[in-house]
């Protein structure tokens, strides 16, 4: 469960645990389509949360998340870029195309959603609660990826 900071609006900690749903939907669930679409959704959700407190709504401001995010979260360009190339193979998984995705792509972006998780749950200065059975201790890629944010933030 997620808890707020004081530099988080109620907004974002909402995006949050529907975030958190979402890849513990994806974590539980055989289908790996349907694993990938979850995982992906779950990053919207979280680019969703880090938009919440870094903008404001406005009528003819960008649409799309992952473009948005880059401008107000740079340090999250790397993120951005990486889920906004995914959109696509998560679309052709949510109508259902077996072939758009891989077991291994699917298990791969679980696994890169929750790291998304944890470094903006890190930027928006709330705890991280490991989600995925296995997980509790960070992996050596999701460690470099929140190093890395933390020296963006630092400097």
């Amino acid at each position: 469960m997620v808890t707020s900071s004081p530099a988080c609006s109620a907004a974002a900690v909402s995006c949050l645990a529907l975030a958190e749903r979402s890849l513990a939907e994806a974590a539980v669930t055989g289908e790996h389509t349907m694993r990938y679409a979850a995982a992906h959704v779950a990053a919207l959700r979280t680019a969703a949360a880090v938009l919440a407190v870094r903008t404001r709504p406005h009528p003819r401001s960008e649409r799309n998340a992952w473009v948005l995010l880059t401008r107000v979260a740079p340090e999250l360009a790397e993120w951005a870029a990486f889920f906004a190339a995914g959109a696509g193979k998560r679309a052709a998984a949510e109508a259902g195309l077996t072939h758009a995705v891989t077991t291994r792509e699917a298990d791969d972006l679980l696994r890169d959603a929750e790291c998304f998780l944890q470094v903006a749950q890190q930027l928006l200065d709330l705890p991280h609660q490991p989600l995925l059975p296995g997980h509790g201790a960070m992996s050596s890629a999701s460690s470099a990826a929140t190093a890395r944010v933390q020296v963006r933030r630092a400097g």
